[in-house]
């Protein structure tokens, strides 16, 4: 695998060139997996098969497009479903029905809502979330628990003290470019930290309007918390934003709230939902959605064809063939396997995170050295892999079997290395790999 040509590398040190942070995405950048190996890019991808530029084949077991392909890439009956509506015609100056459709459609999954607007990124969406609360409540300050994007409203948090979006997900990332006027206006606290937010209510009295919250990240809801910061919420007027971007097709289909009876007042909803393709879905109550009338909120490409399709096309197979269900069957068994390789070689990984997306934690202070020496190696047996997973359909048991037996070859390199006090970072055939935001040249 050591001799296969590599020209994905060699084109992503012309991207950074020419592209400042050399692509559009920071999950995707080369640093955060193999700084000076990683493929980059990709000619073809397939269930969760990728060929890179020199057509070198690789099972993926990494981001999966970073959570948006529960249902593999390039899956038949939705490229079948876009092909057709582009063949009769993606864009037109009449509106596309299927907009509509989608729209009853999410309204049906989410019956406590009444109205929906659309995006195609999960960034605008939670932008245009807060923008539509913040008009309902005539409030400008936001409490916030989670990631939720890179627009202005949130990284001003950090303009008050620069490491407050340190815990929530990315650590480093400065506001640069960020009115300084807008200090004050958004506000963290953790989670499960509900008198954090008690502290924000506290601090900021009738000038709260929003609470924004991701349903869960690293592992199962706390239910009783989100029922806490609803009734806080009700208790003070305060507008609540369920960010289900991430989590809202691992769990359930349409959103992992729904399996408890805690309904916010508005949902975002991104990623899983187009499998692949751009889509972003605000859904709300009718009187707080309502409000979107009162501002501008206007995009051409809202109004494209394709996302609409593949999100109709998606919702009909995650109900028909209940792949919530299907997606953590497969994660429990894999996360059972690796933890029985864990024991097998003697490699203190932990592994935390729902079992269709597990996630780990790699031992020790050389943590980021072993996590870079791990992803070098398996793909040096064929695999993208990284400190995560997200699993798909397409990943069968055959396939998570060829997994496991590299992993098991790679963690008894690893700990061989560790028990032999080898310098990990001089296994690694170039730098170690990012863990957060920072300038690339």
């Amino acid at each position: 695998m050591s001799s296969k040509s590599n020209s994905g590398a060699e084109l992503w040190q012309k991207a950074k060139k020419i592209i400042p942070g050399g692509n559009q995405l920071l999950s995707k950048r080369a640093e955060m997996f193999l700084p000076d190996q990683w493929p980059a890019y990709y000619k073809k991808s397939k269930g969760c098969e990728v060929w890179d530029l020199d057509d070198n084949h690789y099972y993926d077991f990494s981001i999966m497009g970073i959570g948006t392909s529960s249902l593999g890439y390039a899956n038949d009956e939705i490229n079948d479903a876009v092909i057709s509506s582009i063949s009769n015609g993606s864009m037109s100056s009449l509106n596309c029905h299927e907009e509509v459709e989608l729209a009853e459609k999410l309204i049906e999954i989410h019956p406590w809502a009444g109205a929906v607007r659309f995006t195609r990124t999960g960034g605008e969406s939670c932008a245009l979330a807060v923008r539509i609360a913040r008009a309902y409540s005539k409030k400008d300050v936001v409490a916030f628990c989670g990631y939720h994007g890179w627009h202005d409203w949130y990284l001003a948090t950090n303009i008050t003290d620069a490491e407050n979006l340190d815990e929530q997900l990315l650590p480093g990332l400065r506001p640069a470019g960020v009115p300084k006027q807008l200090q004050n206006t958004v506000v963290p606290f953790k989670e499960g930290d509900i008198d954090g937010f008690k502290a924000i209510i506290d601090a900021h009295g009738d000038n709260l309007g929003v609470v924004m919250m991701e349903v869960f990240r690293h592992g199962l809801p706390d239910v009783a918390f989100l029922q806490a910061v609803k009734d806080l919420a009700v208790e003070h007027n305060i507008v609540v934003i369920f960010d289900e971007i991430s989590s809202g097709f691992r769990l359930n289909t349409g959103a992992s709230h729904l399996l408890t009876s805690i309904e916010p007042d508005i949902c975002v909803l991104g990623k899983a939902l187009g499998n692949g393709h751009p889509i972003g879905a605000i859904i709300g109550r009718s009187e707080v959605m309502d409000a979107a009338q009162q501002s501008f909120i206007s995009s051409s490409y809202w109004t494209e064809r394709v996302g609409f399709t593949a999100a109709l096309k998606t919702l009909e197979i995650f109900q028909r063939d209940d792949i919530p269900k299907r997606l953590n069957e497969t994660g429990a068994r894999l996360k059972s396997r690796i933890e029985e390789v864990v024991t097998q070689t003697g490699f203190n990984l932990k592994i935390i995170g729902i079992d269709s997306v597990p996630i780990f934690i790699f031992p020790g202070d050389h943590a980021l050295a072993l996590k870079t020496l791990f992803t070098q190696e398996m793909l040096r047996r064929g695999f993208l892999a990284s400190n995560v997973i997200y699993l798909s359909i397409a990943h069968t048991d055959e396939l998570c079997d060829k997994y496991i037996d590299a992993m098991r070859e790679v963690f008894y390199f690893l700990q061989a290395s560790l028990d032999s006090n080898v310098d990990i970072e001089s296994l690694i055939n170039g730098p170690v790999c990012h863990s957060g935001f920072q300038r690339l040249n």
